[in-house]
């Protein structure tokens, strides 16, 4: 019995000495750390991963997860590995307010690229801002996220929240001046009742009757709406030169198919939220000469943007980057940029949130969509939009300028 024992002990011990050989000889072979384990940080991605606007989103999803790829093979942030979670808002905000609630209770993550749309985060900045996590929209536009609901007198809500994308306030006069000098004095305007389209369709009225035009008629939608025969009815009565519409491509591409069908033969024009391959394909071969505006410059044209067209094409991402893609991409570096000092000397990633929010008001760098910087209110410091026209069922650029 004795020597039984003696011999299980020797096993136990050869055993241990072994485990803490491999143990050893795993430290040794892993990157950063005291141990030699890579620290986790992550950053977030809350976007419509499903439904009509996945488009968008996996193109915001897919940019970001690019550059902590890149980031991590570079080891941009010494001793960490960042690693992404996506989230499906599904282009809803209490759905959206419930992604922001999973992120912020992973002590892990210190940033989130999102959201899509405005109204999603309004439901989002306040969950994120508890928590202290940095939030950088690529596509936001509606002012108030940032200056607060009096634009008179703007105060930031939230010290956390950033944008890549220029705004409404910017868009909408943009979208008006150019309708004013192509001889557009008479439009109608439609909303979806959403906050980014009720803000594009505002900014763009106080600026087009600035101008000397008038809007013969203004109406509504639901953002369900199929049938939208009852509003053509209205609008075509009023004899408008051209339609401006503030909503997605999912209502704008088959408002714009009835509208050609009864007869009202004039371009619809919207923003950022119909610029999308999917707006045509809803819209018809009648869709020529309808417009939009995106934020930015086209990015085959951006010598900024090569690299990341080309990086993005080899990374063999099954959805196209989109019309946010370069400005997701840029986003996720700018949090990136953010995390090499805050995660300097922090023990954990949780413990580093406020300091990313400092960081991320002095980020400064030559981005996918150019210049990346944030002024007082966490607003783009880079204004440029172009103007795109439906051409042979492609998206083709008409002006681009600083807004």
């Amino acid at each position: 019995m004795r020597k039984h024992k003696l011999a299980l002990a020797g096993v136990t011990l050869l055993a241990a000495s072994l485990a803490m050989t491999a143990c050893g000889s795993r430290a040794e072979q892993a990157p950063g750390g005291e141990a030699g384990a890579a620290k986790v940080a992550k950053i977030g991605v809350i976007a419509p991963l499903s439904g009509d606007l996945s488009a968008l989103g996996n193109g915001i999803k897919n940019s970001v997860d690019l550059a902590i790829k890149q980031a991590n093979e570079k080891k941009t942030v010494p001793g960490w590995t960042i690693e992404i979670d996506a989230q499906d808002d599904q282009a809803q905000p209490d759905v959206g307010k419930n992604a922001a609630t999973k992120l912020a209770g992973d002590n892990d993550v210190v940033g989130v690229v999102g959201t899509l749309n405005s109204s999603v985060s309004q439901s989002v900045q306040p969950v994120l801002s508890g928590a202290q996590i940095v939030q950088v929209s690529p596509a936001n536009t509606n002012p108030t996220l940032t200056k607060g609901a009096d634009l008179a007198n703007p105060k930031r809500p939230y010290p956390g929240y950033f944008r890549t994308c220029t705004t409404d306030s910017v868009q909408g006069p943009f979208a008006a001046k150019y309708l004013l000098d192509k001889g557009i004095k008479k439009v109608a305007t439609i909303h979806d009742k959403k906050t980014y389209g009720q803000g594009l369709v505002a900014a763009f009225t106080d600026a087009f009757k600035s101008g000397g035009g008038q809007i013969v008629d203004a109406e509504t939608i639901n953002p369900e709406d199929k049938d939208f025969s009852a509003v053509i009815s209205k609008v075509k009565n009023a004899n408008p030169e051209a339609i401006y519409y503030g909503g997605e491509y999912p209502q704008a591409g088959p408002l714009s198919q009835q509208a050609k069908s009864a007869g009202l033969n004039v371009p619809l024009m919207g923003g950022d939220g119909i610029f999308d391959p999917a707006y045509i394909e809803l819209a018809g071969k009648t869709s020529n000469g309808d417009l939009a505006t995106n934020v930015g410059a086209p990015p085959e044209k951006l010598g900024s943007a090569k690299q990341f067209i080309s990086d993005y094409q080899a990374a063999g991402y099954k959805e196209p980057y989109a019309a946010y893609g370069p400005y997701s991409y840029d986003a996720a570096n700018a949090i990136i940029n953010a995390l090499k000092v805050s995660l300097a000397n922090a023990s954990d990633a949780k413990s580093a949130r406020a300091a990313t929010i400092d960081a991320m008001g002095k980020v400064s760098f030559d981005g996918a969509s150019g210049k990346v910087a944030f002024d007082q209110y966490g607003d783009s410091t880079t204004k440029v939009l172009t103007v795109w026209k439906v051409d042979g069922a492609k998206w083709v650029p008409e002006k681009t300028g600083s807004g």
